[in-house]
Order: structure tokens, then C-alpha cells, then sequence
């Protein structure tokens, strides 16, 4: 738990990403075909997922992975997808200075942070009690990473290569030690590491 500049400890920031086994997070044109696939069993990991958001209290996205989650989950049957529920009740926040608002199909819509994002997620973290995660939002995530912000890395990984596309991490980012806390493989080869910074 992080010191906030009152002294209140302020909650664990998650980033969390789907990639592929060879380490990518996007394909080459921006897309995430390779995880929307039975054959990776990504749906496998529901229990884990749900385990995990037990403690966030905020969901963070950047202005791309919005309009994706907002053109999905608002209307995803939770007894096919269950994490559908904390999603869509869980209060999320938007980084983007070209929004200005954003709806969430028949449920409360996401508040829109505009400015810095990284002074826009510290902002949110020392007035949230409890964690938050950002999920996808590449751009973000960098940012947050340079920043050294992040708490918390889990990385979701389905068994295929995709050869070239985007990382999780920046380039510059230089080496950060990780300690493992977490780990589960699923039978059709479906992984979820969890590690914390140091």
C-alpha cells in the first residue's frame, strides 16, 4: 500500500493485459483477434478474474479500450460471462482530453478524466479506497509504467504466437525487477501470472 500525501495508504494500482505467448498485447493493426477465440480458453479464468476484482473499487481506461469494453459488456449475458457483473457495477473513469462523456449502455457511465493521465490516475488513486486496474490502454499503461505507478502486473496469456505487433511495456523502459505472486495455467494451456513491482 502506497503512502497517499495525506497519509492515508492508499490502495494497489493493477495493470492487467492480455498477450500473446510471444509477449504481444496488440496485433501489428491495433486489433485483439488473437484472444477472441475459444481455442485460447481465456473464459477458463473467470473464477480468477472475479477473485481479483473482489478489491478494486475503479476501473481505469484510456479513450481505445473504452469504446471497445463500451461496445461489449453493457449488454454481455453474465450467465455466459460472469465478470460481466462486476464490470458494468463497478464505478470506471476514462483518460481522455478528447471525450467528454461516456455512456455505458443501460448502466451509470464512466466519468471522463481529462488532462495528464498519470497525474490523472494518481489523482483518482489518493481518493478511492481500495484498488484500481486498468485494463488494456496501452498508451496509459506506458505512461503509468514510466511513471513508476504501477503496483501490480498481471499478464493473461493465451496459447498463441502472433509473430510482431505491440508490447504491455514501453521500449524505454529499461529493466524492472518483478516478484512472482501469483500463478495458474488452465487446461488448454491459458496462463495467468501475477507479479508485484519492487
Amino acid at each position: 500500500m502506497k503512502p497517499s500525501k495525506g497519509g492515508r495508504s492508499m490502495g494497489k494500482l493493477i495493470v492487467e493485459q492480455i498477450v500473446s505467448a510471444d509477449g504481444y498485447a496488440a496485433e501489428p493493426d491495433g486489433g485483439i483477434g488473437f484472444f477472441e477465440s475459444d481455442v485460447t480458453g481465456i473464459n477458463e479464468a473467470d473464477g480468477d478474474q472475479l477473485r481479483m476484482l473482489e478489491s478494486v473499487r475503479a476501473i481505469v481506461l484510456g479513450r481505445t479500450t473504452y469504446r471497445m469494453f463500451a461496445d461489449y459488456w453493457p449488454d454481455a449475458d453474465p450467465a455466459v460471462e460472469p465478470v460481466a457483473v462486476p464490470i458494468n457495477t463497478i464505478p470506471k473513469y476514462v483518460v481522455s482530453n478528447t471525450l467528454d462523456d461516456a455512456p455505458w449502455g443501460r448502466h451509470a457511465p464512466a466519468q471522463v478524466l481529462h488532462g495528464d493521465g498519470v497525474d490523472s490516475v494518481r489523482a483518482l488513486q489518493s481518493r478511492i479506497d481500495g484498488d484500481l486496474v486498468v485494463w488494456g490502454s496501452l498508451t496509459l499503461t506506458e505512461a503509468l509504467m514510466r511513471a513508476g505507478e504501477v503496483d501490480v502486473l498481471r499478464l493473461r496469456i493465451v496459447p498463441r504466437l502472433i509473430g510482431a505487433g505491440r508490447s504491455f511495456a514501453p521500449h524505454d523502459l529499461g529493466q524492472r525487477e518483478l516478484v512472482l505472486e501469483h500463478s495458474k495455467t488452465y487446461p488448454r494451456g491459458f496462463v495467468v501470472l501475477q507479479y508485484r513491482f519492487t
